[in-house]
């Protein structure tokens, strides 16, 4: 059960409108990193966590508190958006679509939520549900939040600095320090779930005999440069405690040419032999095979 409170959680007042703020701002409720989606992250990270108790209650009362961020950003947008386009710029276009254009609004936040904030990005690009990360596994999920939260305080810097009003800018600064103590949480939630002995440094802890032994320790160089063999990652114990790092560099490819079969001449593929490799089980026939829509019309029959 949730319950609303008509207050924000902090004041989201400007001190003058800003159209083209607001669109800017917009990147911060629906963009991939903004406050939609650590508030879904979280609740359905929260809804699937199979455990009763702190990690869930954790989970839980932070999914809470970023709704109320929506909040404050939707009311931020708003009023950042009083008086606009008809006020500001009507006058010289009388047609609000171009007004908003013009001004330097999302023309959506006119047409669509009437002066208001929409569920989208800064570009006007739809908020997307396959932005979120809720696995299951509490070690790949919090460190999925940490950098969520790293990325949406980014961003928040960001746009801080492309301010100047006194409100904005006070708003913004509590929400750089909620960023700041949620990537601490995060980090020290994935601390407590390895002391806890739930889960190590890898996620998931598991199949480690089965993966291929060979390459669970080099590190590939791959690039141009070498600097990278300098890291203290390249010759090392792992964090895991299972593995030593080494750097390999300039490996060699392990597998055959990339080439697909012949294609199904039904698919109409542009093709010249000799073809490529087929499966596993041989070169590929594919003018002896059906089509797949002839497998389609099997089936249905």
């Amino acid at each position: 059960m949730f319950r609303h409170t008509k207050h924000l959680q902090f004041e989201a007042k400007p001190e003058a409108p800003d159209a083209l703020y607001a669109m800017k701002l917009q990147e911060l409720i629906g963009g991939a990193y903004g406050e939609m989606t650590v508030t879904m992250q979280y609740l359905f990270q929260g809804w699937n966590c199979r455990m009763e108790g702190k990690y869930k209650d954790l989970i839980m009362d932070v999914a809470t508190e970023e709704i109320g961020h929506v909040e404050m950003l939707a009311t931020m947008v708003a009023r950042l958006l009083e008086g606009a386009p008809a006020d500001k710029v009507a006058k010289a276009v009388q047609d609000p679509a171009i007004a908003a254009i013009v001004g330097g609004m999302n023309p959506q936040q006119a047409i669509v939520a009437g002066g208001g904030a929409v569920p989208a990005d800064s570009a006007g690009t739809p908020w997307n549900g396959k932005y979120i990360v809720a696995s299951g596994n509490l070690l790949a999920d919090f460190r999925a939040n940490a950098a969520a939260e790293a990325q949406g305080r980014l961003q928040t810097a960001r746009l801080y600095n492309m301010t100047d009003d006194p409100g904005v800018k006070a708003m913004l600064q509590f929400n750089l320090a909620r960023d700041t103590v949620h990537q601490n949480m995060w980090l020290a939630a994935i601390e407590e779930l390895q002391e806890d002995g739930l889960e190590r440094e890898i996620a998931p802890d598991a199949l480690f005999e089965e993966e291929n032994q060979e390459h669970a320790n080099t590190i590939w160089g791959l690039s141009d440069g070498t600097d990278a063999a300098g890291g203290r990652w390249s010759s090392r114990p792992a964090p895991d405690g299972e593995h030593e790092l080494r750097y390999l560099d300039q490996p060699e490819p392990l597998g055959g040419p990339a080439s697909a079969p012949p294609p199904d001449p039904k698919l109409y593929g542009t093709f010249a032999g000799p073809g490529g490799e087929g499966s596993a089980k041989g070169a590929s026939s594919a003018t002896e095979r059906p089509g797949l829509k002839d497998k389609i019309k099997d089936v249905l029959e």
